[in-house]
């Protein structure tokens, strides 16, 4: 056996606490003299173990390369591309399907690739050693077990999603693996959520008890990923899986529903509440400014799982932060309680009509830079408009970095952005807000879409939450039928933004996926200068809505690997 170390410092495991960094599960000693010879004996090497994969996971993002989260967006209809006006155009590639945008551009996921294998290497290597820990009890090896096969049943759902034929791995080996049928990948998936679902006890992470163990898989959340999987695999590839039936599918979303009060779940009362900048504004007062914040804060009653992150990341191998939050930001701008980023997923203004008056979800979702007196700002049009591509005057509220007035010194007031002086990094690699990976939204929408008979009253109770606000509901709220089509729409409504809508687009099928984000000319300004995107059907039926396999890895793999079609 080699001795590879268990090395939690490898990819930044030295410094893991997240939302905050006395509080969070993740926040342990570091340990660096452990090897597969002297590993694996105890419970404490378990969850030792279990945290690498934690943090497996979270390197995924905060370790650099194309954030999944980022790529879902851009390649949905709800944003483009955008990014610096002078920026290599590979994020054109990405929203137009079409590597003729930037020919150079091989390798656009090659550091995403390598950081997903690397959290899957990591679970591989504690659930083969499994058979050699000590276990005190059954229950505590089914959770930890159980979270770890949950990750890294997530890890695969992504990557198969965006690549569709990759190298499938279920034991800790390095070798040129040839690409696996996705039948196989998503078998390993609904194995690994179904064995969490089973195995992780109700109340192995009470969400009384969020303010520590936040971010934790819990039984609820393999359940409502089992779901999201089995929805996407179902309509994607129009078959059903072998090994999950649908009637056990929506029984996982009944029980979570059934016992979402006694457990401390439910939806938040109002919409935008759910995110940091929709439920955050600024006044001045008299000499000083006072921030007014209803953020129902990390770990609500409405999450189920979320991927946590910290301001700690720096330059010197502490990784931990949400690496692609800063791609969200305005470019060059700070305006608070904004702050700024590279401008990235500009919001495509056709989709703003779908929302309907009284919907609080649109100004909980978008900022209107114009609406809110961003552009009035001094130097707006020569620090943003004159460096931002494809500006349409929109972009996304619900992740983008934040900023504060700091009183200074002096007495004088200024903006900065929310991570100064808190951790040892900056703007661009600090960044600290979670990113939501299952609501308790979804369960509801799902259970109605799988055919509850409380469908009509699922989809309500979350419409009705979307009309809502001082509680009071709008007289613009009305009740409807839990008809697929109604059911599709609230869900592009209500998960604008969060990385949902191009896989709820291309689960109905890549031709009707491909219609919907077509473009025939949007107007936009580039550098300030007129300039049109085209996002052409048949690009995305070439590539069949998956992604560009790094050709690096194709190399390497003395092409034992090959490129998906239409790339």
């Amino acid at each position: 056996m080699n001795k590879l170390k268990l090395n939690i410092l490898i990819f930044g495991f030295s410094v893991i606490g997240l939302a905050a960094c006395s509080e969070s599960f993740l926040d342990v000693e570091s340990k660096t003299s452990s090897t597969t010879d002297n590993f694996y004996k105890t419970e404490s090497d378990a969850y030792r173990a279990l945290l690498g994969c934690y943090d497996g996971w979270q390197c995924t993002t905060s370790n650099g390369g194309v954030g999944f989260y980022v790529a879902s967006e851009v390649m949905a209809d709800e944003c483009f591309g955008a990014t610096g006006n002078t920026d290599a155009r590979n994020y054109q590639v990405i929203d137009r399907f079409d590597i003729g945008q930037s020919s150079s551009d091989l390798n656009i996921y090659e550091d995403t690739w390598k950081n997903y294998y690397t959290a899957i290497y990591r679970c591989n290597e504690l659930l083969a050693h499994a058979g050699q820990i000590a276990w005190n009890s059954n229950e505590k090896k089914g959770t930890y077990l159980g979270e770890c096969r949950a990750i890294r049943g997530i890890c695969y759902f992504d990557m198969v999603r965006l690549w569709g034929n990759i190298p499938l791995f279920i034991k800790p080996v390095n070798e040129n693996r040839a690409q696996a049928s996705p039948d196989s990948v998503y078998n390993v998936i609904f194995q690994d959520l179904k064995y969490a679902a089973d195995s992780i006890p109700v109340d192995a992470y009470p969400k009384a008890g969020a303010s520590e163990n936040d971010g934790h898989v819990t039984q609820y959340a393999a359940k409502a990923l089992l779901a999201r999987v089995y929805l996407f695999y179902t309509g994607y590839y129009g078959k059903e899986p072998q090994n999950v039936a649908k009637s056990e599918v929506l029984a996982g979303l009944e029980d979570i529903i059934a016992n979402a009060d006694s457990k401390g779940y439910g939806l938040v009362d109002e919409y935008k509440n759910l995110w940091p900048a929709a439920s955050s504004s600024w006044a001045k007062d008299g000499s000083n400014y006072v921030q007014t914040n209803t953020y129902a804060g990390d770990g609500n009653k409405e999450t189920l799982l979320a991927q946590k992150f910290n301001y700690t990341q720096d330059y010197n191998g502490n990784l931990d932060g949400n690496r692609w939050l800063v791609m969200m930001g305005i470019r060059n701008i700070i305006s608070v309680p904004y702050g700024q980023g590279w401008g990235v997923c500009t919001v495509n203004p056709k989709f703003l009509s779908s929302y309907g008056s009284g919907d609080t979800r649109e100004t909980a979702s978008v900022i209107d830079l114009e609406g809110e007196g961003i552009t009035a700002m001094d130097g707006f049009e020569k620090k943003h408009i004159k460096d931002q591509r494809e500006y349409t005057g929109y972009t996304v509220k619900k992740y983008t970095p934040m900023a504060e007035w700091r009183k200074e010194d002096d007495g004088t007031w200024s903006q900065v952005n929310a991570v100064v002086d808190l951790g040892g990094g900056d703007f661009q690699i600090s960044q600290y807000q979670d990113f939501v990976v299952m609501r308790y939204a979804d369960v509801l929408l799902m259970a109605a879409e799988l055919g509850s008979p409380n469908a009509k009253a699922y989809l309500n109770q979350v419409r009705k939450r979307a009309y809502t606000a001082g509680g009071k509901v709008s007289a613009q709220y009305v009740e409807v039928e839990a008809t697929s089509d109604n059911i599709m729409k609230e869900r592009m409504l209500e998960f604008a933004f969060e990385g949902q809508r191009y896989w709820d687009l291309l689960r109905q099928g890549v031709d009707y996926a491909a219609s919907q984000i077509a473009e025939a000319g949007v107007d936009v300004l580039s550098g300030n200068a007129p300039d049109k995107i085209i996002i052409k059907a048949d690009k995305i039926k070439a590539t069949k809505g998956l992604s560009q396999i790094p050709y690096n890895q194709i190399t390497l793999s003395n092409n034992v690997l090959t490129q998906n079609e239409g790339w």
